[in-house]
């Protein structure tokens, strides 16, 4: 009925035999096209997870190369392909893990001039990157083109996450209306991160995504994840929509994509 084939009922058994899954929301996945905006220590468990649950494509946007301080963390690269590029080695992986799918490697900075570009080719976007600047940026993209977003964050022990739905819930922007000061947060090579703790998030965002596919449960729209790993505590805090957001609100002042780098104060304007 969903035109699998006899290779694909055997590798997705387990979710079409899956209640709110089953084959109608097997064949969504495999329909579907998933932007995964970094391929580090968040994008790694995400793009495996999403590869591995048949995402029919798969883009992966990466300019970085695989370092050897990346492997405690950034599991969907190897030892040997250090000095690569991420999205090659991420892309080898994946192939590996599931020939069935798509994947299309997207090596560039995810910046203003080719953000709306990239974002429309997709149905769904994944922000898995460790700066403020792309947050944003993928957040804006995505509202101006109604795309749904799932976006992760962690630092050292603790992770946050929540998903999207332009104009219907809450953005980034409506949680997080102005970037934190410069240098108030350092980066994960001056603080440190656990590595099973972007395992867990991304691992989540991964399930968010699922969902929004394959519209099986509630997905994280409205609400915000903060997750303490030392203590072992997880909130979920109900958040809200806000008429006076920049990008989203009733009278948005944000209505084409900006200098996000500036904005974030990462360089001057």
């Amino acid at each position: 009925m969903f035109g699998f084939s006899k290779e694909q009922i055997k590798r997705y058994a387990r979710h079409i035999v899956l209640p709110h899954i089953e084959g109608k929301g097997q064949r969504k996945l495999l329909d579907s096209r998933v932007l995964v905006v970094g391929v580090g220590g968040l994008g790694s468990p995400v793009s495996m997870y999403l590869a591995a649950a048949g995402v029919g494509t798969l883009g992966l946007v990466d300019y970085d190369v695989v370092d050897m301080s990346n492997l405690q963390r950034q599991i969907v690269h190897r030892q040997q392909a250090v000095g690569q590029p991420k999205v090659d080695s991420a892309a080898q992986t994946l192939r590996a893990l599931n020939p069935d799918i798509t994947i299309v490697p997207h090596r560039l900075q995810f910046k203003s001039d080719n953000a709306l570009a990239l974002v429309e080719q997709y149905d769904l976007v994944v922000v898995c990157t460790d700066d403020f600047p792309s947050k944003y940026l993928a957040n804006d993209a995505c509202v101006f083109l109604n795309k749904p977003l799932v976006w992760g964050a962690v630092f050292q022990f603790d992770g946050q996450l929540s998903a999207m739905r332009p104009r219907q819930s809450a953005c980034y922007r409506c949680i997080f209306p102005a970037p934190p000061p410069p240098g108030s947060t350092p980066s994960c090579v001056e603080a440190g991160v656990l590595g099973a703790l972007v395992g867990v998030v991304g691992c989540w965002q991964a399930l968010e995504v699922v969902k929004i596919v394959t519209d099986a449960g509630q997905p994280l729209y409205d609400r915000l994840v903060i997750f303490d790993g030392l203590g072992s505590e997880l909130d979920v805090v109900q958040i809200a929509r806000r008429a006076d957001c920049a990008v989203c609100g009733q009278a948005p002042s944000v209505t084409e994509l900006i200098d996000y780098e500036a904005f974030c104060g990462a360089r001057q304007a």
